[in-house]
This record gives C-alpha cells, sequence and structure tokens, in this order.
C-alpha cells in the first residue's frame, strides 16, 4: 500500500510537476488479480482499485492491516463506498452478495469483515473503484443503482459545462458517517468540471476520472485559488485533493468523473466559492 504524508499549502507553492504528481495523483489503480490501494494522511482517506479476473480478490488482499490501521481487519473502523467501472460483477460482504453492473454503487459500513470481489466473465473483468473514510458508528449496506442516484443537472452547454451530478452515498440517499461519493457526467461538448472553482475547508475530496477517450486527457486544476497549479491526467486515474484545494478540470473531450468527501460534516452546499476571475 502507498502511503502519502500530505503537505501544506505552502510546502506545495514550491513543488514542480514531478513532485505534485508524486504527491496527488493515483496513477495506476486496476492490475489484473491485485488490489492498488493508496492511503493518505490527508483525513486518512484510503483509495483502492480492485480488478479481480478469475478468482474471486478480497478487499485486505495485499495490505498489512494491523500495520496500518491498528485493526484486526479493513472496516473493522472503517466504511466505504465504491463503484463498478467495469465489465458485472459481484461483491459478497459476509456472506451477502451484490451484484454490480456498469456504474452501480455499493455502500458497505463499518464492521464488515469479509469483502470478496468478483467478475462475471474473466474476458471482460469487473474494475471496483473504491474510497473508505474512517467511521465512529455503522449503519446498513446499501446497494445503489445508476437508474436510482439522485440526479441533479447543472451547468450549460454555452460555458462548456453542461453536466448531470448523480448523488449516491449522499445524506438525501442514504446515511453513513462521513462518507459521501457521486458520479457527474458532462454531456457531449462540455470539458470544464465543478466551475465556479471553490473549495470546502472542512473536507477533503478525491476524484477519479474515467470515460476519457484514448488520446485525450484532463487536465485537472489545484491549489489555493490565488496560486493554483495543474496535473495532466489520463483515463482511470484519481487526484487526492486536501481542504485547502481548489479542485476543477477541462478536459480535451467529455469524461466522466466519482468524486469522493470526507471530513467534518455532510452538507453539500457548505463550500467556499471562488469567482472564476480572481483565479491565479
Amino acid at each position: 500500500m502507498d502511503i502519502r504524508y500530505s503537505c501544506g499549502p505552502k510546502d506545495f507553492s514550491r513543488y514542480n510537476t514531478q513532485e505534485t504528481r508524486k504527491e496527488f495523483l493515483i496513477e495506476t489503480l486496476f492490475t489484473p488479480g491485485e488490489v492498488n490501494a493508496v492511503y493518505s494522511h490527508v483525513d486518512r482517506m484510503v483509495t483502492l482499485g480492485i480488478m479481480p479476473v478469475s478468482d474471486a480478490v478480497s478487499i485486505d488482499q495485499g495490505i498489512d492491516v494491523w500495520h496500518n490501521f491498528g485493526t484486526s481487519y479493513f472496516l473493522e473502523r472503517r466504511e466505504c463506498g465504491m463503484f463498478n467501472v467495469g465489465g458485472s460483477g459481484t461483491v459478497t460482504v459476509d456472506g451477502q452478495v451484490y451484484e454490480l453492473g456498469y456504474k452501480d454503487c455499493l455502500y458497505i459500513t463499518r464492521g464488515a469483515k469479509e469483502v470478496l470481489f468478483s467478475s462475471d466473465h474473466p474476458a471482460q473483468p469487473a474494475k471496483f473503484y473504491v474510497v473508505s473514510a474512517p467511521a465512529h458508528c455503522s449503519y446498513e449496506n446499501k446497494l445503489i443503482r445508476i437508474a436510482d442516484a439522485a440526479k441533479k443537472p447543472c451547468g450549460a452547454a454555452e460555458t462548456s459545462n453542461q453536466r448531470v451530478i448523480n448523488q449516491f452515498i449522499h445524506p438525501d440517499v442514504l446515511k453513513t458517517c462521513q462518507l459521501s461519493m457521486g458520479m457527474t457526467v458532462l454531456a457531449p461538448g462540455s470539458v470544464w468540471n465543478t466551475m465556479p472553482a471553490h473549495t470546502h475547508e472542512r473536507r477533503m475530496e478525491v476524484y477519479f476520472y474515467f470515460e476519457v477517450p484514448e488520446n485525450e486527457v484532463v487536465f485537472h486544476f489545484m491549489g489555493q485559488p490565488n496560486e493554483t497549479r495543474h496535473i495532466v491526467m489520463q483515463n482511470e486515474q484519481a487526484v487526492i485533493s486536501p481542504s485547502w484545494s481548489i479542485h476543477a478540470g477541462a478536459g480535451t473531450s467529455n469524461y466522466t468523473f466519482i468524486w469522493a468527501m470526507g471530513g467534518e460534516n455532510q452538507a453539500f452546499d457548505d463550500m467556499d466559492n471562488i469567482p472564476t476571475t480572481e483565479l491565479r
């Protein structure tokens, strides 16, 4: 498991391109038959990519749980949410089987001991994108299909940011300890996300970009509003965004991204907006 000890905004202002990518970019998430995990000390969020092929894969596979978390199993003091961004597959949680199609979401509450991931068809393996946050209470596991997500259209074609925010793990949909997750789908011809830019000092965020066409990229913007930086991202990569940083992007094509938040609250509108003309 890759561990990231995050920096503050003062140090970040001196980072070059390579240092910025090493600290915040998660380049490889999906490896056949393995669990790829990045543990960020920003709100102690863990980002995982799990791609089972012929055999089931455990969420604990390859992770020294006691050494990294001081617990006997991964979700003993954690909750997690996941999306399937590959072929159809199943997630088995303490014997309960959940079937996930493309873009379906599953929330797993604190205390789940055994979590196994499988693909229905090895030639078209499932790809489970997972984010986990610390949790002090337990609720209920829940499968949320893409058709059942709370859909919030926003933006406009005239400003190249027409999109639909799909809320899955969200207070309006189900109860969680602190984790919130959703999926934003940009319309054809739209490339900008999360504009006007904002920060939320009380929450951090992780963005996962996918459905980025071959040979296209997304320029992800981060940093303090008065001193921004960018990371050039490709398909199926994620980026860690601390609370002091903006998180916005523009692609050379339309695309889709999954956002995950954790921190002091779950108030979706609790953000500090920055007029676009004030960005530097």
